[in-house]
C-alpha cells in the first residue's frame, strides 16, 4: 500500500495518462504543502468508473483535481453540454470534462455506456451522492454505467481527519445492484469527509 503521491513509474501501465509537465510538479508541490497524501493502489485496467465519496464540500473537487494532475491520471467527469461553450468549454475539456445531453432520449447512462464502447481507455469519475449534502441513499447512475459497460467500479474516499485520499478494491458489478451498493458503502464506512461521512 503506497502512501504519498506516486511517481509516473509507480502507476499501472494501463491507466489512462496525462502528459508530464510543469502543472504536474506544481500540483505535487501544492499537495505536499497542504499535507494531502494518497493511500492504496490503482487497478491496472484500461476502463473503469471511479466513485469519489463522501462528497461534502467543494474542496473535494479541488483536492481531487490536484491529485489527478499530480499523478498524471486522465480521469474524466460528466458535465451538461451547455457549459462547453467558449473559454469555459475549452477549460472543462482540458480538465477532463465530457459533455452530456440531459435532454437526449438516449439518456445519460446510455450516452456514457456508448463512450466506454467507443474508447480504448476511459476512467470516468462520479460522485455517487450527486450532492454535497448528506443523503441516505446513493444515486444508481454510476452502477448502471459500470454494469452496462462491463467495467469495474473503483471506490476512492476523501478522509479529512488525516488528509488522505484512499483507494479501495475495484468491484466487478453483479446482477444484484443492492448487494453491490451495500458492499461499496461498507468499504466507505470508516471514512469521514470535510462535513460528514457516508
Amino acid at each position: 500500500m503506497k502512501i504519498g503521491v506516486p511517481s509516473p513509474a509507480q502507476l499501472p501501465s494501463r491507466m489512462p495518462r496525462l502528459r508530464d509537465g510543469l502543472r504536474r510538479r506544481l500540483c505535487r508541490g501544492i499537495l505536499r504543502l497542504a499535507g494531502w497524501r494518497l493511500r492504496g493502489d490503482f487497478p491496472d485496467v484500461h476502463k473503469l468508473v471511479l466513485i469519489a465519496a463522501p462528497h461534502s464540500s467543494w474542496w473535494d473537487g479541488i483536492w481531487g483535481l490536484l491529485m489527478k494532475v499530480a499523478i498524471g491520471a486522465d480521469v474524466h467527469f460528466m458535465a451538461k453540454q451547455e457549459l462547453f461553450r467558449g473559454s469555459l468549454g475549452a477549460l472543462l475539456v482540458k480538465l477532463g470534462g465530457m459533455p452530456i445531453n440531459r435532454g437526449s432520449a438516449q439518456g445519460v447512462v446510455e450516452q456514457m455506456i456508448d463512450q466506454f464502447h467507443q474508447r480504448e481507455r476511459l476512467w470516468l469519475g462520479i460522485a455517487p451522492e450527486g450532492t454535497r449534502r448528506h443523503v441516505p441513499q446513493w444515486k444508481s447512475g454510476f452502477w448502471r454505467i459500470a454494469h452496462g459497460a462491463g467495467v469495474p467500479v473503483f471506490p476512492v474516499a476523501f478522509h479529512y481527519p488525516d488528509k488522505t485520499i484512499r483507494l479501495g478494491p475495484p468491484l466487478d458489478t453483479t446482477d444484484d445492484m443492492a448487494a453491490d451498493m451495500a458492499r461499496l458503502r461498507a468499504w466507505y464506512a470508516p471514512f469521514k469527509g470535510k462535513h460528514h461521512a457516508v
